[in-house]
């Protein structure tokens, strides 16, 4: 399924403003509900991590790391994931990991039968 991605700058500020925020070493994710019912994507690389080459690394790492996640998601929501520098030095699987142990933190992954039983 493909992402959809959040474009506009008053998106970003309205998850940004509205939005709840969890910290990890590689990024901070921040999550919003929306009235659409569809999963939304936004991802910010600021100058700080580098040159485009790197940011556009980051980027990559962090859009392979989301779809991994993807299927598990709550939908009904918007992200925006922040980089940070860190984000440089891993693959795209620990950084799914990552983010998917933060977003079952934050209640926002739908837990299947099978996983409620082996815990």
């Amino acid at each position: 399924m493909k992402i959809s991605k959040l474009k506009e700058n008053r998106d970003f500020r309205r998850v940004y403003n509205k939005g709840t925020s969890f910290v990890t070493p590689y990024f901070v994710v921040y999550a919003n509900k929306n009235r659409f019912g569809d999963i939304k994507l936004g991802i910010t690389v600021g100058k700080k991590i580098g040159n485009a080459v790197k940011r556009n690394r980051a980027k990559r790492v962090i859009t392979a790391a989301f779809s991994m996640v993807q299927p598990n998601i709550l939908k009904g929501h918007d992200f925006v994931i922040v980089a940070r520098t860190r984000i440089l030095n891993v693959k795209s699987t620990e950084v799914g990991a990552c983010l998917q142990k933060i977003l079952q933190k934050a209640n926002l992954l739908e837990i299947n039968q099978n996983e409620k039983t082996a815990d």
